[in-house]
């Protein structure tokens, strides 16, 4: 076996770009018409996609399956077990004030060069 110095850090499973994706995390939806939204992850269904819902009454994001390279983890997640209801969601939520936190949107960033092209055309 040859030793490479990058692979120190890696774990012998090789699952660590899934170590975030856990149910009860909740994660940004980042394509899509839900983008910018915050949802919670209800159920991992395989290695590329995951249940989530928003609830729709505290976020705007209805329950579906998701790519999980559409969706940005955050350090946030929230008590509730696999195949949890929009209620049980809710109720997690408020019980662990992360309702206000959940109802922000999130904006995409702007480049620099897109905001400059646009100013140069409007003048």
């Amino acid at each position: 076996m040859t030793y490479f110095p990058a692979d120190e850090g890696r774990e012998k499973s090789g699952k660590t770009s899934m170590a975030s994706i856990e149910v009860g995390r909740v994660c940004v939806k980042t394509l899509g018409r839900e983008a910018g939204l915050k949802c919670v992850i209800v159920d991992v269904i395989d290695k590329n996609f995951v249940l989530v819902t928003g609830p729709p009454k505290l976020t705007g994001v209805k329950r579906r399956r998701t790519n999980v390279k559409h969706l940005e983890p955050t350090s946030e997640s929230v008590d509730v077990k696999k195949g949890a209801t929009d209620e049980e969601v809710m109720k997690a939520a408020g019980r662990g004030k992360r309702a206000e936190f959940m109802k922000t949107t999130v904006l995409p960033e702007q480049s620099i060069t897109t905001t400059e092209s646009t100013e140069k055309s409007i003048d």
